[in-house]
């Protein structure tokens, strides 16, 4: 079940001839970070507050407040780097079950089960994100008197580590590959702002009621539903290169989370789900979570 506080969409905007709808596409606070992560660190813009910086990253104040050792909230200013809980939500790997992920995390894997409203017989699936304590994954310093060779591999493991997450954090908006039109039709809204404090994150392209929707490139499904109010039947594709594309207003869901879709894959058809009143799809590419204009990375 989504946060009411989450499913306040960001935006409406008008199409031609149809009355207010919404059609952007603001992956924030807690849906955003269940599906593709958090980030390490967050730098506060200008009105921002310890209250909108915890809600954005589904943390509570106190532990925003304890993380980065703040007295009070007069010690928050522009430009400031805060550490946030990247830790906030684990990614189920092959092999994990809820002992080993709970013992990860010192706690039990009781509390993660009902944490995660996980029922007996308490399967995981590979790419589940589950729920975990605030902290981090439990370490163990290295032992001075162990021999110079484990000492130094334990190091340089954990040098590759965070060298790998600081990479990943990163998206370059230069993109060597074009996305396939995930649907022929006309552009009925661009990217960008449309009016006063309005602003599309997306395209829309109209279409006629069940005409093939393509995934853009090769990926693998990171949400295939429609828990996010406004946009209908949703698909979002996580793509290798830390790209993610959104697919909304669908009439079918053809693929399931998880599952690895190809180039042009037919992944669902054109409906007016949602807060629409015609056929069409509301199409974004993110570069990690830095919207972009789709039309720069079509051919």
């Amino acid at each position: 079940m989504f946060k009411k506080s989450v499913l306040t969409l960001a935006f409406c905007m008008c199409l031609a001839g149809c009355a207010p709808v919404n059609n952007g596409i603001q992956l924030i606070g807690s849906y955003y970070n269940k599906v593709f992560g958090a980030p390490d660190t967050v730098q506060v813009k200008k009105g921002d507050t310890l209250y909108s910086i915890a809600k954005r990253y589904d943390m509570s104040i106190m532990e925003l407040i304890e993380l980065n050792g703040l007295d009070s909230p007069n010690q928050l200013y522009v430009g400031q780097v805060l550490k946030t809980n990247a830790n906030k939500y684990y990614t189920v790997k092959r092999g994990d079950t809820l002992a080993s992920i709970a013992r990860k995390y010192g706690t039990s894997w009781q509390s993660l089960a009902q944490k995660n409203n996980i029922k007996p017989p308490y399967a995981l699936n590979v790419g589940q994100k589950i729920a975990v304590s605030g902290t981090a994954p439990k370490t163990y310093a290295t032992n001075s008197k162990q021999v110079a060779g484990k000492t130094q591999t334990n190091m340089t493991s954990k040098a590759k580590t965070s060298t790998a997450s600081s990479s990943a954090a990163y998206v370059s908006t230069k993109r060597n590959a074009k996305f396939v039109w995930p649907v022929s039709g006309k552009v009925i809204s661009s990217f960008g702002k449309v009016g006063k404090g309005l602003k599309n994150d997306g395209i829309n392209i109209s279409a006629p009621l069940g005409t093939t929707v393509k995934a853009g490139d090769k990926g693998t499904v990171a949400y295939a539903g429609n828990g996010l109010k406004g946009f209908g039947n949703l698909i979002l594709i996580k793509h290798p290169d830390g790209y993610i594309t959104a697919y909304a207003h669908n009439d079918k869901i053809l693929v399931k989370k998880g599952q690895s879709v190809a180039r042009g894959e037919k992944i669902a058809t054109v409906g007016k789900t949602g807060g629409v009143s015609a056929p069409q799809l509301h199409f974004e590419v993110r570069a990690g979570k830095k919207a972009v204009n789709p039309r720069n990375y079509l051919p």
